[in-house]
């Protein structure tokens, strides 16, 4: 069974991207722009990771993260944020994120990031 990551970015380009390199990897891969119903759709979806970009139009992935680390059914899921700002807001980790990726970022940092947290 392939493992699951849900990707939400409010970049089109990015989430392409990303799908298309880690189902290239054998992942099953679900992308959103829509960080408003989140939490619905990591219920539906069920993901072993979930990457968030950090700076979003609505509630921003250090939010987000923070709502899925206090809920029972999956604070034990990875979490990878990805911003641009990781610089600026060194308490970004203070989320409970499993690992932070800083933009732009390159495949090969991408895929170790994932494959240290979905295999371990």
């Amino acid at each position: 069974m392939l493992k699951r990551i849900l990707v939400l970015d409010d970049n089109q380009d990015i989430l392409d991207i990303i799908k298309e390199a880690l189902s290239y990897e054998k992942f099953e891969v679900n992308i959103t722009q829509d960080s408003e119903n989140i939490m619905e759709t990591i219920q539906s979806y069920k993901p072993d990771l979930i990457m968030l970009d950090y700076k979003l139009s609505g509630p921003h992935g250090d939010d987000i993260c923070r709502q899925i680390k206090v809920n029972p059914h999956f604070f034990n899921t990875p979490v990878i944020i990805c911003s641009a700002y990781i610089n600026q807001n060194a308490g970004l980790s203070a989320c409970g994120c499993d690992a932070l990726i800083a933009k732009p970022f390159g495949l090969e940092e991408l895929m170790d990031k994932v494959n240290g947290l979905i295999t371990a």
